[in-house]
């Protein structure tokens, strides 16, 4: 691990892949993921090794630990973006609803208006990293690498912004 955070060295990559990849895929197996995923997430795991094994700290934990708390979080996030792939298509929902009466619609249009206040109330980091996690779709992990910035901090900025959205809009309930 050393070799490939200081020097990118490719020989002690491909004897980490060589290694870890067929044990990373039968981690994934074993956990459910079906074959063709899992081996497409041990290739994604990786990479992701090659890409940040500067960030691999060796007091903290095993490079085989680190590795597969990686695959782990490729595989859940994998499993997310299946979960949304699945959602019924918003026109199927709307095919048999009745339309909405006016003053539901008023309702409505005033509840979108207090929730478009209250992202104004919002910092710009957290703004932005709302408008990802819930506007766009994107998982934690997608954010973070979208913004170049750690997983932690999307959690934070998003477990504030929705205590300072929740302050705004508790009677909405």
């Amino acid at each position: 691990m050393q070799s490939i955070a200081q020097s990118s060295d490719r020989q002690a990559f491909v004897k980490l892949f060589d290694h870890f990849a067929p044990r990373v895929k039968a981690l994934l197996m074993r956990q459910g993921t079906p074959a063709d995923l899992a081996e497409e997430l041990a290739q994604e795991t990786l990479l992701m090794v090659w890409r940040k094994a500067a960030l691999f700290d060796p007091t903290r934990a095993g490079a085989s630990t680190w590795i597969a708390a990686i695959a782990r979080n490729l595989r859940i996030d994998a499993a997310r973006r299946e979960k949304r792939s699945r959602l019924p298509d918003v026109f199927d929902i709307l095919q048999g609803e009745e339309p909405e009466q006016p003053d539901q619609v008023f309702d409505g249009s005033e509840r979108d208006s207090r929730v478009r206040a209250a992202l104004t109330s919002l910092s710009p980091d957290q703004l932005r990293v709302v408008q990802l996690a819930f506007m766009e779709g994107l998982s934690h992990q997608d954010v973070a690498k979208r913004l170049s910035i750690p997983l932690g901090t999307v959690k934070s900025r998003l477990r504030l912004a929705m205590a300072r959205m929740r302050g705004s809009l508790e009677d909405l309930r």
